[in-house]
């Protein structure tokens, strides 16, 4: 099959098709977790990011190239999860920029695309890590450079640019240790590799059948109140344009309401607001261009539907200084988070990393004048640092990777102080704590030497597998061992849902025998997979 050119409607079926490939196969990209642990959600991630791009992309009649390129963009950057979804979105960003004013690619456009989708992802990531899904990106890019030279069919091309990240894929444990040590390649490479298959097979006409995959919802612990809405009107709609200039639109929106969102680029559009004033906020946008798919909802309504219509008396609220959002899951966790102060807890973390749209949505649902995250997880750091640049509110995000780093943070947190010299002394409370966690393993393994075994139970101090065992208790001593200093003086045990209160309190009576200097405390966690979580300060 010989095809030279992709044009829109054809790009259309390559996304779709790459998404089904990264949900078909989204569990065996969770199994290259490099831990044995019951939580490996890159695929996962990187499926519910692109179910995000999918409904951006089928919800527009256009066949501009260009439009449903900057829809796969803006649809990845609203859903990204994880860091693999993050890298995944800004990769798409960059393939929108070179489609630009494009109304078809060859052969020699796609490679130029690809790698300036590698690029945009690789300035994204603060630190650059090689044997990551950055290097099977940019490989396959810089390689798809070369065959471009020589080939114009497209099929021919992409089944060579697969050829490139497989090999690359099967270098990346060369590159990172702890890869080879865990005997698996790297998880996020992986995903997008199942990605260009699957937009192989949607050039080819190769498709399977696509049905609308369920969305997984993140939900949240915060009821929504009616009398704490000011804005009555969720206003949203598209402009398209010549040349939109999206922080010039943004200024003149930002007086007309609050939960502001300018997402897109210079010719496509997406304006999210709460306003009093919709057809204001129309006005604005009509100035630079003209306006589809648009949704006006009165949120009132929404709240009290079966109410009588008719002239409703807002009443004023005050705008706090201060408000924190967390991750985490269970209801102990939630229950503690929230006696510290914490205005919206998404539930969610390990196993479920909540989108960049779940951010913006707990952004907008808290009206404060600045805004603290508290991610308490590694891979929900980057979600929460691209919400942070797409808020129109003053975004703080302390990077805690645990849930022991959050709740110190919050312990630290003064409401007296400045948004700046809050931000300081949480992150300088993370450094205070150290993280202990027991769960089990799910497949045969060594890590660091040590043999573990299916179902063994782990310990897991501060990132690195310390311990392996058949007995909980007895790896949880042997994890307290290795992490406890003389130093330390307060060691908090948070027990899981599969632990009873007798068993935790068996548990820290030994560990109170062990470590006499420190003080221990116990509470309820209701944490999943996790039997416990140690905190050790």
């Amino acid at each position: 099959m010989i095809i030279e050119y992709i044009d829109g409607q054809l790009l259309k079926r390559m996304i779709i098709e790459g998404a089904q490939s990264l949900e078909n196969n989204k569990q065996v990209v969770n199994a290259l977790n490099v831990f044995p642990v019951p939580d490996g959600d890159t695929g996962t991630n990187m499926s519910l990011t692109m179910q995000s791009a999918v409904k951006e992309v089928k919800s527009k009649t256009t066949e501009s190239l260009e439009e449903i390129a900057n829809s796969l963009a803006n649809g990845s950057l609203m859903g990204a999860r994880g860091n693999s979804g993050v890298i995944l979105s800004q990769l798409f960003r960059g393939f929108a920029k070179g489609a630009k004013d494009k109304e078809k690619l060859n052969v020699q456009d796609f490679a130029n695309v690809l790698k300036l989708g590698a690029d945009t992802a690789y300035k994204a990531v603060m630190k650059p890590v090689e044997g990551t899904i950055l290097t099977v990106a940019r490989e396959s890019a810089e390689e798809a450079l070369k065959i471009a030279e020589k080939e114009t069919n497209l099929v021919t091309f992409l089944e060579k640019v697969i050829e490139a990240a497989e090999q690359s894929l099967k270098r990346t444990p060369e590159m990172l240790k702890v890869l080879k040590d865990a005997g698996v390649v790297d998880s996020g490479g992986k995903g997008l590799l199942y990605f260009y298959i699957g937009a192989l097979a949607g050039l080819t006409g190769n498709v399977t059948a696509v049905d609308d995959i369920p969305t997984v919802e993140i939900t949240h612990q915060q009821e929504d109140n009616l009398e704490d809405i000011q804005f009555s009107y969720c206003t949203e709609f598209i402009i398209n344009g010549p040349q939109v200039d999206t922080e010039k639109l943004k200024s003149k929106l930002i007086d007309l309401g609050d939960s502001l969102l300018v997402v897109g680029n210079e010719t496509v559009v997406k304006v999210h607001i709460h306003t009093n004033h919709p057809g204001k906020a129309m006005e604005h946008a009509l100035a630079v261009g003209y306006l589809s798919d648009i949704k006006i909802e009165n949120m009132k309504l929404q709240h009290r539907p079966h109410e009588d219509s008719g002239d409703v008396i807002e009443k004023q609220k005050v705008t706090k200084p201060y408000g924190v959002i967390t991750v985490t899951m269970g209801e102990g966790l939630t229950k503690i988070f929230k006696d510290l102060g914490v205005d919206y807890v998404i539930e969610g973390g390990q196993t479920m990393n909540p989108s960049t749209e779940d951010f913006i949505k707990a952004i907008e649902s808290i009206d404060a004048e600045t805004i603290f995250i508290l991610p308490n997880n590694s891979n929900i750091i980057m979600a929460a640092n691209q919400a942070k640049e797409l808020a129109s509110k003053t975004i703080r995000v302390v990077p805690s990777k645990s849930v022991p780093q959050g709740i110190t943070a919050m312990l630290s947190f003064n409401p007296e102080a400045t948004g700046e010299e809050n931000e300081e002394q949480m992150k300088e409370a993370l450094k205070n704590v150290k993280t202990g966690q027991i769960t089990y393993a799910v497949r045969d393994t060594s890590f660091n030497d040590i043999i573990i075994n299916k179902d063994d139970i782990l310990g897991i101090g501060d990132g690195a597998i310390q311990a392996a065992g058949k007995s909980v208790e007895e790896v949880s001593l042997e994890l307290l061992n290795n992490i406890v200093t003389e130093d330390d003086e307060i060691i908090t045990l948070l027990y899981g849902q599969e632990v009873n209160e007798e068993e935790a309190t068996a548990l820290m009576e030994k560990i109170e025998e062990a470590f006499p200097q420190c003080d221990i405390e116990i509470y309820y966690g209701g944490q999943p997979l996790y039997y416990y979580i140690f905190s050790v300060e």
